[in-house]
């Protein structure tokens, strides 16, 4: 039992970061990183480079918290069902 938990330990490289009051990144282990606003993913950055972002609108705060996570971004973001940012993080 013991060996298991430190094979998983070794394998588990997703990291969690508090970006701001209420807002997460969670970096997986497919090479995403999501970005949640309060416990919702709201936006993402895939291992292709590639942006998304929810094509829900949530309250203000969730939009400003989106918008401040994308600042900077170039290129094109594409938005996208929120059911697709759910089964990104699947059960995580």
């Amino acid at each position: 039992m013991v060996t298991l938990r430190q094979q998983r330990r070794e394998r588990t490289t997703m990291k969690l970061r508090q970006y701001g009051s209420n807002q997460t990144e969670l970096s997986l282990l497919c090479g995403a990183v999501v970005f949640f606003s309060y416990e919702t993913p709201v936006a993402a950055l895939l291992p292709s480079g590639r942006y998304i972002r929810t094509e829900k609108k949530w309250s203000v705060t969730t939009s400003k918290h989106i918008n401040k996570w994308l600042t900077g971004v170039t290129s094109p973001v594409e938005q996208v069902p929120q059911e697709e940012l759910h089964r990104l993080v699947g059960d995580v």
